[in-house]
Formats: structure tokens, C-alpha cells, sequence
């Protein structure tokens, strides 16, 4: 059977998109490899000394790359991550008039969202391939060399200290998914949730509009909670984005709260690496504001504030042993709902006896 998207289509569109790379060819290229080797290692030491997460998996690999593979390597976790979806698609697909049109459309829509991403991310923790062929290419903390370098030179960033600082945002959302024995599995089984109850209908769409205009009509944006997914979601899918967002919030909100406590000492630039990467993130305009809202990012933008606010409500409420409480079981992550009004949280630990 076909697929349903134009893989190979949504490659050559997203390198098309995400252009040439000026700092790809500088002569401080060279250093991003060896820095980020040691400063990984280093920073994996200074999160397990913060949090008390030590990964089951081994020690974190750094892998330095370019745009086109950075692409290259989010194409292969999405058809990992998408097959339940596409698989079901196939069969509704294979034998329609339309279907090689739709493939490419869908081809090339994933491909500018990810060309598009390429030349803004600066650092990704990879944790969806998880198959057996090709390990050394799993389990990767992956730094986007030329956007790092663009970054520094404009900023007049301090280089090794925004590259430990960077290291220890991915390197935390590695030990959360490492250190953290059931959050890896639990995580891609929302997801799987999510996509196993797609309903391919066309009906979906009607639904969807409806819901987008009565947003437009109270005043509201029909994109905050996340984007075009949540409007095509069905009543079981939005309950499981709830939970996802929710755990979304406080990986988000711990993995920017740990970054700046193991780093206190270390990196003195790092109020404003934080202060220039957050106006970054709100000062994007235009098309590319709008692209922003359409695929969710200004929902997860929100996440890092929302997980800030509640991480910094539980610890002031009780301690890191509160917040300690979320992990020790799918049971004890937090709602969106939970994420927004702390005290709700809270209230619900109280009423349950710790776990071990």
C-alpha cells in the first residue's frame, strides 16, 4: 500500500525551506562537536546532582548537526510515531481518485512546518525511535549547529556558557524519560491513544469549523489550545491532549526550572539567555506568528510559563518532596485544569499517601 504521506516530498520541501546555512561554513563550526560532547556529559551530572534523576539507559550522546539533518531525522520519528495513524488512513486511501494528490498536499504541508522549525530549533532531546534497527541513532540529544552559532554571533552570547545552558534543558527532559522508570512508555501510550481513535471522516472537518467560528465569535483564538489537532479532535481525543498537555506542562515547566538551578553556579549569563529566548519566542510575526498558532507552538510556548507557575506553587506549598510526587506514577500527573489551578493539585496529593 501507498502512504498516505509523501515522505521523501516532505524531505526535499523542508530542506528547500530551511535555506542556506551561512554559519554552517564558519571556522567556529568545528568546536560545536567537541563542546557539546563534554558540556552533555557535564550537564547530565549537574541535572542528576539537581534532581536526583540518574538515566536507566547510559550516558547521553550528543550529536551535532544541520538543518537538512536535523529534517531528516524528525521525518524518521514521525512515521514511527504516525504509523497507527497513517496505517488506517492506507485503507481508506488506497483506492481513491484523490489519494496521490492528498499525499503530496499532506507531503508538503508536514515539510514547511518542519523547514519552518529548522531554522528555530536549537536543541532537541529525541525519544520517539525506539525501534530496533539502527540504535546508535536513538536515544539522541541532537543541537542544531549553524542556528547555536547564528544565535551566539547575534546575541554576543558567551559560547560555552549558552551551550551548557542549552545542554541542560535537553539533558533534563532526557533524565525525565530515562530516570524516570514508566514515563517513556506512558507517554507514547497517550499518544497512541490519540491516534488509534482518529476517525478519517470528512465529517470531522465540519465539526472542526463549527468549532473555529464559535471561538471567532466569542472573541477568543481558535488556536490556543493547541493548535489545528485540538479543533479536529473528538470528545476521547481532547481528553487524552488534556493529559498530554498536562504532562507537557511540568516536563516544560521542570526542564527550564532545573536548567536555571543546576547551572546557578556555572553559567552567569543565564538570566539573559532566558530573557533574549523568551522575546524570541514572542517577537515572531506575520505569516510565520500565524503558522506558530495553527500548529500549536504558541500552545506549547504557554506550556513553559504554565509549568513554571505550577512547579513554582507546589514547591511554595510544599517542597520539591511535593513535586517529587508527580513522578511516581501516571496517577499523580496533573490535568491541564490541575496545571492551571495548582491548588487543585495540591489538594488531590494531600488526599492520597505517598507511594514507597
Amino acid at each position: 500500500m501507498t502512504s498516505p504521506v509523501d515522505w521523501e516530498l516532505a524531505q526535499r520541501v523542508a530542506v528547500r525551506i530551511a535555506g542556506r546555512e551561512p554559519f554552517a561554513e564558519s571556522y567556529h563550526y568545528s568546536s560545536l562537536g567537541p563542546d557539546f560532547e563534554e558540556l552533555t556529559a557535564e550537564a547530565e551530572e549537574l541535572v542528576s546532582l539537581s534532581t536526583g534523576l540518574r538515566s536507566l539507559a547510559g550516558p547521553a550522546r550528543a550529536k551535532v548537526t544541520d538543518r537538512a539533518d536535523w529534517v531528516k531525522a524528525n521525518i524518521a520519528s514521525f512515521q514511527r510515531m504516525l504509523r497507527p495513524l497513517t496505517e488506517k488512513l492506507e485503507e481508506r486511501m488506497r483506492n481513491g481518485p484523490m489519494a496521490p494528490f492528498a499525499r503530496r498536499a499532506t507531503g508538503a504541508e508536514l515539510g514547511a512546518v518542519l523547514g519552518w522549525m529548522s531554522t528555530r530549533v536549537l536543541g532537541q532531546y529525541d525519544m520517539l525511535i525506539l525501534e530496533e534497527e539502527s540504535p546508535l541513532d536513538q536515544d539522541m540529544v541532537y543541537y542544531v549547529g549553524p542556528n547555536v552559532l547564528s544565535l551566539e554571533k547575534r546575541f554576543a552570547f558567551p559560547p560555552r556558557e549558552f551551550r551548557l545552558w542549552l545542554a541542560l534543558h535537553e539533558v533534563t527532559h532526557r533524565a525525565q524519560f530515562t530516570g524516570v522508570p514508566w514515563l517513556r512508555e506512558h507517554f507514547l501510550g497517550l499518544i497512541n491513544e490519540t491516534l488509534e481513535v482518529v476517525d478519517p471522516d470528512p465529517r470531522r472537518f465540519v465539526v472542526a469549523l463549527g468549532r473555529m467560528a464559535e471561538s471567532l465569535r466569542t472573541g477568543q483564538s481558535p488556536f490556543d489550545d493547541g493548535g489545528l489537532l485540538t479543533l479536529f479532535a473528538s470528545t476521547e481525543q481532547r481528553d487524552v491532549l488534556d493529559r498530554i498537555g498536562g504532562l507537557m506542562s511540568l516536563l516544560e515547566g521542570h526542564g527550564d526550572v532545573t536548567m536555571d538551578r543546576a547551572g546557578a553556579d556555572r553559567i552567569p549569563s543565564s538570566e539573559r539567555f532566558g530573557r533574549v529566548l523568551r522575546r524570541r519566542r514572542k517577537n515572531v510575526q506575520g505569516p510565520a506568528r500565524f503558522l506558530q498558532r495553527v500548529i500549536g507552538l504558541e500552545a506549547k510556548m504557554k506550556q513553559y510559563e504554565q509549568g513554571e507557575r505550577f512547579i513554582g506553587a507546589v514547591e511554595g506549598a510544599g517542597g520539591p518532596e511535593l513535586l517529587d510526587r508527580a513522578f511516581e506514577g501516571p496517577e499523580n500527573l496533573p490535568s491541564m485544569t490541575e496545571i492551571r489551578e495548582p491548588q487543585r493539585w495540591i489538594d488531590r496529593m494531600k488526599a492520597i499517601a505517598p507511594t514507597g
